[in-house]
């Protein structure tokens, strides 16, 4: 179908068709050659204008119609009749106007015919399935003799609108499995409307089944950045936030697979998942039945009341963020945080949700704790991977997550579980800290020394760097506390030393994930790079270092650059001249090993302080220069 004829209007499309049918019995009362084939062909086009009248009885008495299926169909069969009336105009009396318009034929007549038999069969198919109490058997039209799958979608998207609850729930199923099939498939549902039925269908908060199925042919869709904005378009976002807040767990599950899904393809609609506020009842759920035996320093759980403060004191600061007032959100984040001193943590309450802005999830708290472990796991690991989803890439998400005592929670799935769960916490720690890596606001608001949240989180980081032997998680981990390097003051050595010791993984990606992360505290762009510069080499970073040179590209690139760091910071130091990084760095620098800027302008300053420091090495041997003035060259201070 044309874009034109998808721009009509539904009314012209429902009237086109009759009126080309009167014109057409008009015509047949004028024709004078082949006059009995004229009055079989007027016989048809009469049944097929009551079928016409049949369906637009319908479409004007509905509320809410389907068109997809009517346009195309209704289009179709006004170019069939359209062919009529031009043939029995050919047959008119005064045969003048015969032989100008041309003569017609026995094979047009029967060509025609065939068209309008093949147009009666599609609109009683339609009728079948817009009217499901017309009795019409449904068989496989001829419109889509070409391509069935085009009728099957029509008929469960038709069903999504007029069904009984239990047909629209089949007719949901049905459309996720034919999404499952394959991307065109896909294409066709959403081309054809299937989207609005369905977040219709999953708003029907008196069956859970119901909900399922439409949560997962949406969820089948939603691949691709088209099929996301669309979800967006039909305004789909407010209404699965909406559902996720007060269905059952089993819902909950799949939508929260949802939410991750659209995100993970659409950055838009990662942006406007925060502001339906999903993240706050993302982290209620995760955190049930987390901080059962967290107390307050009384021995008392925290109130309904101060809960509901301290929340709308979470909400005022997110306001702060959006419109740009940073240091009013720092003032009430440290207000907020000193509430938390002490070990006073928060004892999440689900009647906390029936404020309708979270999630409603009261209704079914007796459901929740009474579900078996299995079914709360899966919903715990849904939700961690819809904030490491939400999180990735969004500094506004990420802060909205830490205000939402986000980070405490994901600390403590990490300490107290494994597999899936531990690892998406680790993965959404990794983003809100990637995050805070760029952001000074979130750095200086959730990652603060004296923060319990923020200690918790570097705890069970380091953690998993020391005890764990598999690289997924300690990839993350390692990542994690490179990008909170600039967080850690001199004297915190001990998230230094299990870096150090990751460097000799037998993991090349590890080994190179440490030298990466040890890099950031070494960096001149950390106030403490001196400090931490000569921790790493207190610690012995220099020998797995030179050997990391002979391990591949990747990891002689990020260790050449540490290597430089550390010359420039710390080129005193006798381990620099007792691993004969001097010399290694020569090497480097004359076979030119890589392409990268940051290493070719790093290369001739390292060289050049390291030539300052050793003993009967002249430092002319490099023709670097470097930019301090004469009279400061020799006083380490003044070279950096």
């Amino acid at each position: 179908m044309s874009i034109n004829e998808e721009q009509k209007p539904i009314q012209e499309v429902l009237s086109f068709p009759i009126l080309q049918s009167d014109r057409i019995r008009l015509a047949v009362h004028d024709a004078g050659a082949f006059r009995n084939d004229c009055t079989e062909l007027g016989k048809q086009v009469d049944g097929l204008s009551q079928l016409l009248r049949s369906t637009v009885r319908f479409a004007t008495s509905t509320s809410t119609l389907y068109e997809n299926p009517v346009r195309r169909i209704f289009t179709e069969v006004g170019k069939t009749l359209q062919r009529a009336l031009t043939l029995v105009k050919k047959c008119k009396r005064r045969r003048r106007i015969m032989l100008c318009l041309g003569r017609a034929s026995k094979a047009d007549f029967r060509k025609t015919q065939s068209l309008l038999d093949a147009s009666i069969a599609d609109l009683r198919w339609l009728l079948g399935i817009l009217d499901r109490d017309s009795g019409i058997a449904l068989s496989l039209p001829p419109i889509a003799s070409t391509d069935p799958i085009l009728s099957f979608v029509w008929s469960f998207i038709a069903a999504l609108y007029y069904g009984e609850l239990s047909d629209r729930t089949e007719a949901a199923s049905e459309l996720s499995s034919l999404a499952l099939d394959n991307d065109r498939n896909k294409k066709i549902i959403a081309e054809e409307g299937g989207v609005v039925p369905l977040l219709n269908l999953l708003k029907e908060s008196s069956s859970p089944d119901a909900q399922m199925a439409a949560a997962k042919a949406l969820l089948n869709l939603a691949d691709d950045q088209d099929a996301v904005r669309l979800i967006g378009k039909e305004v789909g976002i407010p209404v699965i936030v909406q559902v996720f807040g007060k269905s059952p767990m089993r819902v909950q599950i799949l939508v929260a697979k949802l939410i991750s899904r659209m995100v993970e393809h659409d950055p838009v609609s990662q942006e406007d998942f925060g502001r339906e506020n999903v993240i706050r009842p993302l982290v209620m759920l995760l955190s049930f039945e987390t901080f059962v035996d967290d107390v307050d320093e009384r021995g008392h759980s925290l109130g309904i009341h101060s809960i509901v403060k301290m929340n709308k004191e979470m909400e005022k600061n997110l306001e702060n963020l959006k419109h740009g007032h940073g240091s009013s959100l720092s003032k009430e984040t440290e207000r907020n945080t000193e509430n938390s001193k002490n070990g006073r943590r928060l004892s999440w309450s689900w009647s906390f949700c029936s404020d309708g802005s979270g999630g409603r999830g009261g209704n079914y708290r007796k459901e929740r704790e009474n579900e078996d472990p299995e079914m709360k796991l899966k919903l715990k690991v849904a939700c961690a991977e819809a904030l490491w989803m939400l999180a990735r890439g969004s500094v506004l998400n990420s802060m909205r997550i830490t205000e939402t005592r986000g980070l405490l929670c994901l600390a403590k799935l990490i300490e107290k579980n494994q597999g899936e769960l531990q690892m998406n916490c680790l993965m959404a720690i990794m983003e809100i800290t990637t995050a805070a890596e760029v952001s000074a606001d979130l750095r200086r608001a959730a990652f603060r020394t004296n923060s319990p949240a923020a200690k918790a989180v570097v705890d069970q980081l380091l953690r998993v760097i020391k005890e764990f032997d598999s690289p997924s998680p300690q990839i993350p981990a390692i990542k994690s506390i490179g990008s909170l390097a600039r967080t850690f003051p001199a004297r915190e050595t001990r998230v230094i030393g299990p870096l150090v010791e990751r460097l000799s993984h037998a993991n090349l990606n590890v080994a190179t994930e440490a030298a990466i992360s040890l890099g950031k505290f070494a960096c001149p762009e950390n106030f403490l790079h001196v400090q931490h510069s000569k921790t790493i080499i207190e610690f012995n970073g220099v020998p797995p270092l030179m050997r990391l040179l002979r391990a591949g590209e990747g990891p002689q690139l990020h260790a050449l650059i540490l290597l430089c760091y550390l010359a420039m910071h710390a080129g005193n130091t006798e381990d620099l001249e007792q691993a004969r990084v001097l010399i290694a760095l020569e090497e480097a620098n004359r076979m030119e090993v890589s392409q990268n800027h940051e290493l070719r302008e790093l290369l001739p300053k390292a060289i050049y302080h390291l030539n300052l420091y050793q003993a009967g090495v002249p430092p002319h041997r490099q023709p670097y220069v470097p930019e301090v003035p004469f009279e400061h060259v020799g006083k380490p201070n003044g070279l950096h």
